[in-house]
């Protein structure tokens, strides 16, 4: 185990605020820890009598870990107390989670079984303003239906721009 350059349980709360003050949406509770333990200073009950203690003082709200104004408030003041390595590491894993966080906004699948025993694929894919597309495909078994989701998970731009060449008589897209 390396070196830490959090030093104690107070900079753990500046870190945590410090995460929550930047993702684009509230937290998972995994979410959080795995963006917190990024440094060997942090050990984790430290982080979890950490996290506790900033939900009891509302400076996080429990449902998923979202920061409150009292948080934002408080983080923005004590921000530059953090080693700036820290910074530096939780701004590029707050980047790759925020980029993660909006492609799960932009392409959504889910799988639902109708009373018949089919089962409809929803895909759907969207921009930054609005919906580009809903599909809604019948199979008829599951290995099938979770097959197509996650399939469009992966290449979701290929098949709309292949569906709309389709559509327009490009028949060779």
């Amino acid at each position: 185990m390396g070196i830490g350059f959090i030093q104690d349980k107070l900079e753990i709360k500046f870190l945590i605020l410090y995460i929550a003050a930047r993702v684009t949406e509230p937290l998972t509770p995994e979410d959080m820890q795995d963006l917190t333990m990024c440094d060997d200073g942090i050990d984790y009950f430290d982080y979890a009598e950490c996290l506790n203690d900033l939900v009891k003082t509302e400076h996080l709200r429990l449902t998923e870990y979202a920061i409150t104004d009292k948080g934002m408030k408080n983080s923005q003041i004590c921000e530059s107390s953090l080693p700036l390595s820290v910074r530096q590491r939780s701004d590029r894993n707050i980047a790759a989670y925020n980029k993660a966080a909006l492609r799960r906004a932009q392409v959504q699948s889910h799988v639902t079984e109708r009373p018949n025993g089919t089962y409809t694929v929803t895909l759907a894919l969207r921009d930054d303003v609005d919906q580009l597309m809903e599909l809604q495909l019948m199979v008829t078994d599951r290995p099938t239906a979770d097959a197509l989701a996650q399939r469009f998970q992966r290449e979701p731009e290929r098949l709309y721009a292949r569906l709309t060449g389709l559509l327009c008589g490009r028949d060779s897209v």
